[in-house]
């Protein structure tokens, strides 16, 4: 599984139609799922972003899947990280010439 980080941040619609984020936020969790993903946590944020979540996917391009599919609906603009845990960080260090 690969970790990511999505940064989230609401569009005007999406800050129009704020009273359904409540349930966009519940379907899109459901729908990562049903992409093979696992989320580890959803957080709605004060500052540059609105919204944060942390999860699992079962590739790369199912991630991206995902991330282009909220952006079509709309409502908010997502950022994508790939996380590496500390031992993949170690792993990488001692291939270091």
């Amino acid at each position: 599984m690969v970790t990511y980080m999505m940064l989230m941040k609401l569009t005007d619609q999406g800050i129009k139609n704020i009273k359904g984020a409540p349930e966009r936020i519940e379907s899109g969790l459901k729908a990562f799922e049903k992409t093979g993903g696992k989320s580890i946590g959803f957080w709605i944020a004060m500052g540059k972003y609105d919204y944060i979540s942390v999860g699992e996917s079962a590739s790369d391009e199912a991630a991206l899947a995902f991330a282009v599919g909220l952006n079509a609906q709309g409502n908010v603009r997502v950022e994508s990280l790939k996380l590496y845990s500390t031992e993949q960080f170690e792993g990488l260090i001692k291939m270091l010439p």
